[in-house]
């Protein structure tokens, strides 16, 4: 997509450019004359700017110098009614990018405007290069708010709550925040409150003396302790006992903790950082998480989408583990089939990130050639009238052919071309990718079978 700016008089026109434009995904600004373009020139960045020769007061050369002047990298586009040569010559000597007279074919003005973008691609959008940092992966809306709220948090030591699924990478967000912060330098330091027995808690996370109960032989720092001036991360906080949940909060209020048997206490300066796939504010409704404890803990809450609500990073991420498992297994498996990335694509990922990756692992591991095929991948039976063997397989293209009720939905000529998707599918299957023998078994001529394979986008 690109930002285009359109300068004509004529209101015909202008809208004539918009409609055409922006059928073809680009964003589109109007102005009625040179000195409009000008203005809008100095306010907003533009990829491409197309200006109608003659208008009134600034015409479209007097208009080509002065944006060229001031906007040297901007390719423009000169149109006008009244062809003369002279004005061409002028135009291109003055840096227009091409000259197109009317009328003029709507294919003609789209092929200017897509090799003007070519040779003059627009910038992409700049923002705090969070992801390389952290290690995390995805281009949609949803992460580049994360990467926003990340970037905002990071320099500030407020305390962090972030809620999200099982699998969606949420200690992944919390070491992007510690590893841009002024703590970088300090320990982060996973504690997993889920994982510690009630018994246990004071003196693993905030340690012991020797001799404080049976068996401590020796002293022992604790975790928040050895995350002194750095980050602790409190993953499953929701998890914690009304107990341990008074004594949490008192550390934080106090900002000094006692070990187990002790009788002074440790200054710390410590940012916590917690995580929890629960609703804490249900939770804290519901009398089982104090109230006080989650203002301390949730002074910035940050919520990280689940796999389903941002599909467009499936992709990106199925590559970048298809790559890291192919290189750790020492497999040449490079490529995810356009039928394979499309079961994944329908696929909701009820364990998030966290699942997509092993099913990765499992396909790169299973793949007996360079590509990973339908049946590689092994998905869990996530709706209902559809089993796992046929969604690894490939044999269900869409869910409206589930149950009768979805084939009504589809109707019949959607219905008919995904059953005869899928046919072609198992027939180029069953003769190893033989497009003659499988036009044969099908009972089709080859030609035919070539468009359906083309069609369908199939993998033959």
């Amino acid at each position: 997509m690109a930002r285009i700016l359109v300068a004509d008089d004529e209101l015909s026109m202008r809208e004539f450019l918009k409609i055409l434009l922006e059928n073809e995904g680009h964003e589109t600004r109007l102005a009625a004359n040179g000195a409009e373009a000008m203005a809008m020139l100095g306010r907003e960045p533009f990829d491409l700017m197309i200006s109608d020769i003659r208008m009134p007061d600034m015409d479209g050369l007097r208009l080509l110098e002065q944006a060229r002047h001031d906007h040297q990298h901007l390719p423009i586009v000169l149109i006008t009614a009244y062809a003369s040569p002279e004005d061409a010559v002028l135009a291109m000597k003055n840096g227009a990018y091409d000259y197109i007279t009317k009328p003029f074919k709507v294919q003609e003005i789209k092929n200017i405007i897509h090799s003007a973008l070519v040779h003059n691609p627009p910038a992409a959008p700049q923002r705090e290069a969070v992801a390389p940092v952290a290690g995390l992966i995805g281009e949609s809306a949803e992460m580049v708010k994360i990467y926003d709220l990340i970037a905002r948090v990071a320099p500030t030591q407020a305390n962090v709550l972030i809620h999200g699924e099982s699998g969606t990478g949420k200690e992944l967000v919390a070491r992007a925040i510690h590893r841009l912060s002024p703590m970088a330098d300090h320990e982060f330091v996973p504690i997993t409150c889920s994982a510690i027995p009630e018994s246990l808690f004071e003196s693993e996370v905030f340690g012991h003396v020797k001799g404080a109960f049976t068996g401590a032989n020796s002293g022992k720092i604790g975790l928040f302790e050895l995350a002194n001036q750095g980050t602790a991360f409190l993953d499953e906080i929701g998890e914690l006992s009304p107990l341990i949940q008074t004594k949490l909060l008192r550390v934080l209020q106090e900002r000094e903790c006692k070990r187990v048997g002790a009788t002074d206490t440790v200054k710390i300066n410590v940012r916590v950082i917690s995580a929890t796939n629960r609703n804490l504010e249900e939770e804290v409704m519901a009398g089982r998480f104090r109230e006080d404890l989650f203002y301390r803990l949730a002074v910035v809450p940050l919520r990280i989408p689940p796999l389903r609500e941002r599909k467009g990073d499936i992709p990106l991420l199925a590559e970048h583990f298809l790559k890291k498992y192919s290189d750790l297994f020492g497999k040449e498996v490079r490529t995810i089939s356009s039928y394979a990335m499309e079961v994944l694509m329908e696929y909701d990922f009820p364990g998030n990130v966290r699942e997509l990756e092993n099913i990765i692992e499992r396909g790169v591991a299973l793949a007996n050639s360079t590509i990973i095929l339908p049946e590689s991948l092994a998905l869990a039976a996530h709706r209902k009238g559809k089993t796992a063997p046929e969604v690894a397989a490939g044999q269900v293209h869409s869910p409206t052919l589930i149950t009768e009720e979805g084939i009504l939905a589809a109707g019949l000529e959607q219905s008919l071309e995904d059953i005869e998707r899928r046919m072609i599918t198992l027939a180029l299957r069953h003769t190893n990718h033989s497009k003659t023998r499988a036009a044969a078994l099908l009972k089709m001529s080859f030609r035919s079978l070539r468009y359906k394979i083309k069609k369908y986008q199939l993998d033959a």
